[in-house]
């Protein structure tokens, strides 16, 4: 079922753990703070419950630490993944995080075939360090497509026709995710091969990285954003100008990227200023109105 007609009475745990969630969202994204101030309540909270999950699932594999091996962050990722799927059942989790990320997934109808594939991809992280062509589909799929399907389920809880209207907006949703992911793969390129092993895009050589590269890589996150724009205004208003605000910041770092030559990229991680940044989501408020 799309909605679920119980809406579990509102309780002091539950509001510590959505602002367990919330502290998670403003330490570790400051980008998805800034546009999530757009968005209306209760979406706003709704949306930081499901991306803190994201973000504790992500610190897991990427945590930089040394001292916690493989087998701790199986265990801890596998014990995460546990914790999620009963607490979709129950409605509850000891874990404050998961326990406000459950609280949304059962309001919004957000399900195992929509978590399982997330944590998935998380696991290929452990141990994968390229990617074939499939495996790197698989990866975005269930790393950042459909984290972008749940935010979708999240906008759209409340709707009348929001059954209607996910399966109408759902590629744009995909999309956007996977512009968003390939955008970080880019940015953090020198990164994710010094300090983790990894290389994401398949068939790349980090240490050879060209401008003609970086061109092909953009083409294809240009036409993911291409996509994703045709779906943003049909977006219910609480959450299209938050969506606009994020399509338009990494559109805009696109561009930057694609004006970097691909040696820089290789050095320093490609940031939008802050001022720029605000004017964006200036934009996306003056574009939103009427």
């Amino acid at each position: 079922m799309f909605l679920v007609p119980r809406r579990p009475a509102r309780s002091l745990y539950d509001e510590v753990s959505e602002a367990s969630a919330s502290v998670v969202i403003r330490a570790y994204s400051s980008s998805f703070g800034l546009a999530s101030r757009l968005l209306a309540e209760p979406v706003r909270t709704r949306i930081s419950n499901v991306y803190a999950l994201v973000r504790v699932a992500d610190e897991i594999v990427d945590d930089p630490d040394a001292s916690v091996d493989l087998a701790a962050r199986t265990r801890m990722l596998a014990t995460l993944q546990e914790d999620a799927r009963h607490a979709l059942v129950s409605g509850h989790s000891a874990n404050l995080v998961v326990h406000a990320f459950a609280r949304t997934a059962i309001l919004s109808g957000i399900r195992d075939e929509l978590v399982d594939p997330f944590f998935d991809s998380m696991r290929m992280d452990l141990t994968a360090t390229t990617h074939t062509r499939a495996s790197f589909d698989r990866y975005v799929y269930g790393s950042a497509e459909v984290v972008g399907l749940m935010c979708l389920r999240v906008f759209l809880a409340d709707e009348p026709d929001g059954r209607a209207r996910y399966d109408e907006l759902a590629e744009g949703a995909r999309k956007l995710g996977a512009a968003f992911q390939k955008v970080n793969f880019l940015r953090d390129l020198a990164e994710d091969h010094a300090l983790l092993g990894r290389s994401y895009f398949p068939g790349l050589d980090v240490a050879t990285f060209t401008d003609a590269d970086r061109d092909r890589l953009l083409d294809d996150i240009d036409a993911d954003l291409a996509v994703a724009a045709t779906a943003v205004p049909h977006l219910p208003r609480h959450s299209r100008r938050a969506v606009r605000a994020a399509h338009a910041t990494f559109a805009e770092l696109s561009a930057m990227l694609r004006a970097t030559p691909a040696a820089e990229i290789r050095r320093r991680r490609v940031r939008v200023p802050g001022p720029r940044k605000a004017r964006l989501l200036a934009g996306a408020l003056i574009g939103d109105r009427g």
